[in-house]
């Protein structure tokens, strides 16, 4: 009962917590992209900081994190992966639905940053833009992160890999990076409930480029889902049929 009133709180004061940031840093980030990166990094380091103390969630990075150039394909099971991995990297950019693009505070930010909006249902035509928008920003580098499922997952749930990820992996020629997590273990995808404990993101050693796009798949497919299902046993998940 006590971690239920414990996480209703941190729900609460996390989401106050959005605004107040972000009208605090938009002087800086109004005429600066470093100042709307330097915003949301400090909305993330709060959000994590906060969880440790208020509901007992610590987050822990793993493996290298990507310095230069590269293509990061993570698994993604709440928004803690998100803060987790964007804190992490140096200069990562997202590929997002475009809702979130007007979602107040947030979607401000995120166009500042110029992070990449994809219409998911066009397929076709959003992956073409897609490809335009990520050429477009690849003079200023850094690490351009895709969901290769597309949307959040729960653990044990199976979605199969969109295709987007393999064709920015062709088009760009750049090392890929899988990324696996067991966040969604503590912070679920719907629910007040966060569960104590170590929410782990793990870079995993690169993909170089070369591959064919159906060899890259079922390399980045079985990387992510074993290595992710790792980190979720290790946190006491227990698999569905067990």
């Amino acid at each position: 009962m006590l971690q239920w009133v414990r996480s209703i709180i941190y729900i609460i004061q996390v989401t106050i917590a959005m605004p107040i940031i972000g009208l605090a840093f938009a002087p800086w980030a109004m005429f600066s992209k470093a100042g709307a990166y330097k915003a949301c990094k400090t909305y993330a380091a709060y959000a994590m900081w906060s969880a440790r103390w208020l509901i007992g969630l610590r987050s822990e990075v793993r493996g290298e994190v990507p310095q230069g150039e590269v293509l990061v394909a993570a698994k993604h099971q709440s928004f803690l992966d998100i803060m987790i991995i964007f804190h992490a990297l140096p200069r990562a950019k997202f590929i997002m639905k475009r809702e979130i693009h007007w979602t107040p505070v947030i979607g401000q930010y995120t166009k500042r940053m110029e992070m990449i909006a994809v219409d998911r249902g066009k397929r076709g035509k959003a992956i073409a833009k897609m490809i335009e928008d990520v050429n477009a920003g690849r003079m200023e580098g850094g690490q351009l992160v895709i969901y290769s499922q597309g949307t959040r997952v729960a653990p044990g749930a199976h979605i199969p890999y969109k295709v987007g990820t393999s064709v920015l992996y062709g088009q760009l020629g750049q090392p890929c990076v899988p990324v696996a997590t067991n966040a969604g273990y503590f912070w679920p995808r719907r629910g007040l409930y966060r569960r104590p404990g170590v929410a782990v993101v793990e870079f995993l050693t690169p993909i170089e480029p070369g591959l064919t796009k159906e060899a890259f798949m079922a390399e980045l497919e079985t990387r992510v889902e074993r290595a992710s299902e790792d980190l979720l046993l290790e946190a006491g998940w227990r698999r569905p049929d067990v």
